[in-house]
């Protein structure tokens, strides 16, 4: 399955395309609505996802175009417009789905399948292994986690460290258990190098408003979850 991604926020477009990569699709990617209006057109699509807001032309401008032309190539808008006069406009110009930023990641792979589904076209096989706490998942095959919208991309052992806590929320895990599980046969580094990893892990998971998940038991170790008891 081939998908274009045209959107003109690297932040956004870059990790997204890297995601869809790793859920089994073959992804280009555009920044400008002018090269991403020659890529649908040239290419030969199962789906578009574009921007609305794009420089040199937007993401209705392209749909418009391409439907007067007769492409039957799913569009799935990606846009901060959120009004209902927005959503009548993007779906009158032609867009097959619509979804408002910021979305969560689950939800745009889900709309994905089922508009490929709908235009008679196969999807990848759904990524089994992930696991799921409140509005925290993760797939530990990819290294990478999602939350509230965001790709959170993990180094090999804070992914090792995350299932570990995920696959154990609610229960304490002490200093010697985590190091164990980590290092197991391998030499296992100074103690304040389970301290240092879980303060880069909280501050990729855990951002300003975001519930704190993982909580330090003092002088015993970890909890992990969304409330913690001593």
């Amino acid at each position: 399955m081939r998908i274009l991604v045209v959107d003109d926020e690297t932040e956004l477009t870059d990790p997204l395309s890297r995601v869809l990569t790793r859920e089994g699709y073959s992804v280009d990617a555009a920044y400008d609505g002018i090269s991403g209006s020659q890529l649908a057109r040239t290419g030969n699509y199962d789906l578009l996802i574009l921007d609305w807001m794009l420089p040199g032309k937007t993401g209705l401008e392209i749909c418009q175009e391409l439907r007067c032309q007769g492409v039957p190539t799913p569009v799935l808008f990606l846009t901060a417009k959120d009004t209902l006069d927005d959503r009548v406009e993007g779906l009158d110009a032609g867009a097959d789905d619509y979804l408002v930023k910021p979305f969560e990641l689950r939800e745009l792979l889900a709309r994905v399948r089922a508009l490929l589904r709908r235009s008679g076209r196969e999807t990848p096989g759904t990524p089994t292994g992930r696991l799921t706490v409140a509005d925290l998942e993760l797939d530990p095959e990819n290294q990478v986690a999602y939350r509230q919208g965001r790709i959170i991309e993990l180094s090999e052992k804070e992914s090792q460290l995350l299932q570990y806590l995920m696959e154990n929320t609610g229960k304490l895990l002490t200093h010697a258990q985590i190091m164990q599980h980590l290092w197991q046969d391998d030499e296992q580094p100074s103690s304040n190098v389970i301290a240092a990893l879980m303060r880069l892990l909280r501050r990729k998971i855990e951002l300003t408003g975001e519930t704190p998940l993982i909580h330090s038991v003092y002088g015993k170790g970890y909890r992990f979850g969304t409330s913690s008891a001593d």
